[in-house]
């Protein structure tokens, strides 16, 4: 995903320092080239071991350290970055970049830097709302530094507020959108993802497992491709990614409304979402109770997303589809394709422990009206992006 990619990681003296080992590790997982850099502080708090460990690369620390090969290491890790992070960042080091201070490795680095910086505090609540620290940190947003905002809670000092180290997948997540080429720009992209719930009283409803990791990987890496992405989303768990429109829906005509209304102006639009393909032809206004005698259930069908937006396509417009299967998984699939006019199938099975509901790796089969490609087991970031360059490349040749 991040092939190509590097990522230079600047750790200062706090506490959340031993956090970015996770950073990291997610990063290298991507396939990205991760170095870091480490203030002298911060060594007091995880062991740069560590990171040479996770990224294979030294973790610099000493300016003047001679166990080099002979470059200038500040102006050389400058120049490979595609993205500089520092995290967490401590006052002392927000302040010393918006007064032009560089008196350690990582102020002269970043001081030398020309691409996306991204900053992640992490301080004392009462550090982090004086007006000296604001003013620098809205200093360094006018020379173009991005700001990964600290989220609120327990601080180790004690305090409660905010000042604690932004969550690691947020922080990921930001790298990912700074880094990745933007070959979706000027593209409006639907996506539906998680299941749907059909009520049947005030307390029950009839649902099904989805958890939306798969259509909310696509959206997260729709996003970081440039698109602007509306994402309508079932009742799910996942924290929606950063950059997406998100539309929140209980059932299936909800979603229907939803999607059919966004679908208007969309470029592509994807189908990721589970949706109930039948509902209680009634709804109980009170809690049925075991004494009403009630075991039959009566059912109708809901509308069928896919058929219509198949049946009203915009000329230009890609619309894909999911299918998942116990059985006759690619026959069912063309079948689907055919039925529904879409210009895709992404057919996964959920006989593999490795795929299907609630995993972070998918096993998919792309099918076009041409031919169909089988992927291996891969993360479902990865299958995203292998479904979006599918769809760019249909997309070039309409």
């Amino acid at each position: 995903m991040l092939k190509g990619r590097t990522v230079v990681i600047g750790v200062t003296g706090s506490i959340a320092a031993y956090k970015m080992a996770d950073v990291a590790s997610s990063l290298v997982k991507m396939h990205a080239d991760v170095h870091v850099i480490m203030t002298k502080n911060a060594c007091n708090f995880i062991n740069p071991i560590t990171f040479e460990s996770l990224t294979k690369n030294k973790c610099i620390v000493d300016t003047f350290d001679r166990n080099f090969e002979y470059d200038i290491k500040h102006i050389s890790l400058a120049r490979k970055a595609d993205a500089f992070l520092i995290a967490p960042a401590s006052a002392n080091i927000i302040g010393k970049i918006a007064c032009g201070i560089a008196d350690d490795m990582l102020s002269t680095t970043i001081m030398a830097a020309d691409c996306v910086r991204l900053i992640a505090p992490a301080m004392n609540t009462h550090m982090y709302r004086n007006p000296i620290v604001k003013r620098n940190i809205e200093t360094l947003k006018g020379y173009g530094y991005e700001f990964i905002s600290p989220a609120s809670g327990y601080l180790a000092c004690g305090d409660v507020g905010e000042g604690k180290l932004a969550d690691i997948n947020t922080i990921v997540e930001r790298v990912v959108m700074a880094v990745s080429e933007k070959d979706l720009s000027g593209k409006k992209i639907v996506i539906t993802a998680g299941p749907t719930r059909e009520a049947l009283d005030p307390v029950r409803f009839l649902t099904n497992h989805s958890t939306g990791k798969m259509g909310y990987a696509i959206a997260e890496r729709a996003a970081a491709r440039g698109a602007d992405v509306t994402l309508v989303s079932g009742p799910v768990s996942i924290e929606p990614p950063a950059g997406v429109n998100v539309i929140n829906i209980e059932s299936a005509e909800e979603m229907f409304n939803a999607v059919t209304k966004e679908a208007e102006t969309a470029n592509i639009i994807i189908k990721a979402a589970a949706v109930a393909d039948y509902r209680p032809v009634s709804v109980s206004g009170e809690k049925i109770k075991k004494e009403d005698g009630m075991n039959v259930i009566q059912l109708e069908r809901t509308k069928d997303i896919l058929q219509y937006l198949g049946e009203h396509k915009k000329p230009g417009q890609i619309l894909c589809g999911f299918s998942m299967e116990t059985q006759n998984l690619m026959e069912n699939s063309v079948k689907k394709l055919r039925k529904k006019n879409a210009d895709l199938i992404v057919a996964n099975s959920i006989k593999s422990e490795q795929a299907g509901f609630g995993t972070d790796t998918n096993i998919i089969t792309i099918i076009t009206k041409d031919d169909a490609t089988a992927y291996p087991v891969m993360t479902k970031l990865e299958a995203a992006d292998e479904i979006l360059n599918v769809i760019k490349t249909m997309e070039e040749k309409k």
